[in-house]
């Protein structure tokens, strides 16, 4: 019996079986296909526990959602304490709570001017595409063949289509993809100046975390202004320190008109996504604020652990520990390659953002599963099966950054032949 107070359910298979009845036939069959077979229950820290009572090391993170892991007992006591005088509060009025945390985001940027909330990433995206289709009177919205940016109503149209047209949702006239890398295709795709807003993840992370050329970023911005396109950047899996600065785009020397965050920025505790804006893009919140309403967006529980995740994220312990998971994963992993070459064939790297190519098409889905058995919960990237996204926590420390090295060494035979047997089956 598994009795967890509010509700209780007597084993694992009961509740697959009422996963798959109630909740969601695709996803829990398609785990379950894959040979993985977890159901979270327990969560501390960076570990995961199945209902079965087996322990997990969690790189995946949910994209970054538990960049401080699972339940942080500071996020937890900051959110108990909010209880005792907060709640999610009224969208249509001033509030301490917003007020305070869209200072604190604008003022880690030198030239934002405002912070508009939401309750999630896309919703987040929503309001960039809106705010760049308000300020440049245009319609157009240029994205990545591949990228990803959530799964509402205008985001959606920006990614893959696997996740637009089974909603009929794909509009190729008024949304274009350009290739990852190719300028002079986002020239072509630009010069006609009549797009709004061109929307890029800093690093593209469904795609596998393909590291954009050196300069690519800076001219997609120079051709921005060219042209009178806003530059979104999609900061929703690269921010909040993960390639070792605040924001992604701050390592790469950018200056966005428009950058979007979500995920860890409620610490994995309260959802809260922002869209950040500069003075010029910020038009209509002067013509009418209520323009976009959001209930729950910008709530003022989630606002006070923003707050705090910016708090904790800007000590200079931990900005040092970042550097030095980074730097440990880099060393550790390169000599892995080393030692694996046969399958093993490339590391995509900044900060504590990886990717790591195996040499079959779908290379990243037997690893995830050796990985899975051996301890360790990595995911595949969605668009790039070949890639798995490795994906370490902020806080991580020297032993526990040691004992994922360790178990993945120990599956990597199985990760072999599990490559074998795919390649058996071409």
């Amino acid at each position: 019996m598994f009795n967890y107070g509010y509700f209780s359910f007597d084993s694992k298979a009961e509740l697959l079986a009422k996963s798959i009845e109630y909740w969601n036939p695709g996803k829990t069959k398609f785990w379950q296909d894959a040979g993985i077979d977890m159901v979270i229950d327990r969560r501390e820290g960076y570990y995961l526990y199945d209902m079965s009572g087996r322990r997990l090391i969690d790189l995946h993170l949910n994209g970054g959602t538990y960049n401080f892991g699972h339940r942080n007992p500071e996020l937890v006591a900051t959110l108990k304490s909010a209880l005792d005088y907060f709640d999610m509060g009224n969208h249509w009025f001033p509030s301490v709570a917003r007020a305070a945390f869209a200072e604190k985001l604008v003022k880690t940027t030198n030239h934002m001017q405002y912070a508009i909330f939401g309750a999630g990433g896309a919703e987040a995206v929503e309001i960039a595409l809106k705010t760049a289709r308000y300020a440049t009177k245009r319609r157009k919205i240029v994205s990545i063949i591949k990228g990803y940016h959530g799964h509402s109503g205008l985001s959606v149209a920006t990614g893959d289509e696997r996740f637009s047209k089974i909603f009929l949702a794909d509009k190729p006239d008024e949304f274009i993809q350009v290739p990852f890398n190719d300028i002079d295709a986002l020239d072509r795709a630009l010069k006609g100046r009549d797009v709004a807003g061109f929307i890029i993840e800093t690093i593209p992370a469904t795609y596998g975390f393909p590291m954009p050329d050196d300069g690519y970023l800076k001219a997609c911005q120079d051709l921005c202004r060219r042209y009178g396109t806003l530059y979104i950047a999609d900061e929703v899996q690269t921010g909040l320190m993960r390639c070792g600065s605040m924001w992604g785009w701050q390592s790469y020397g950018l200056e966005p008109d428009m950058f979007v965050t979500g995920k860890g920025l409620g610490g994995g505790i309260y959802p809260i996504s922002a869209c950040v804006v500069t003075e010029k893009c910020g038009g209509w919140l002067h013509e009418d604020g209520a323009a976009h309403i959001s209930t729950s967006g910008g709530s003022e529980l989630g606002c006070i652990v923003g707050h705090q995740v910016i708090d904790i994220l800007q000590r200079p312990e931990v900005i040092a520990n970042v550097q030095s998971v980074a730097e440990f994963f880099r060393r550790a992993l390169t000599q892995m390659m080393a030692a694996h070459s046969d399958i093993f064939v490339g590391i995509r790297q900044r900060g504590v953002i990886l990717g790591l190519e195996y040499d079959h098409p779908e290379g990243a889905v037997a690893v995830s599963r050796a990985l899975y058995e051996h301890g360790v919960w990595a995911i595949f990237s969605s668009l790039d099966k070949r890639v798995l996204q490795f994906k370490p926590g902020v806080l991580l420390d020297v032993a526990t950054c040691q004992e994922i090295i360790d178990r993945m060494e120990a599956a990597m035979p199985r990760a072999r032949a599990l490559l074998r047997d795919m390649r058996r089956a071409a």
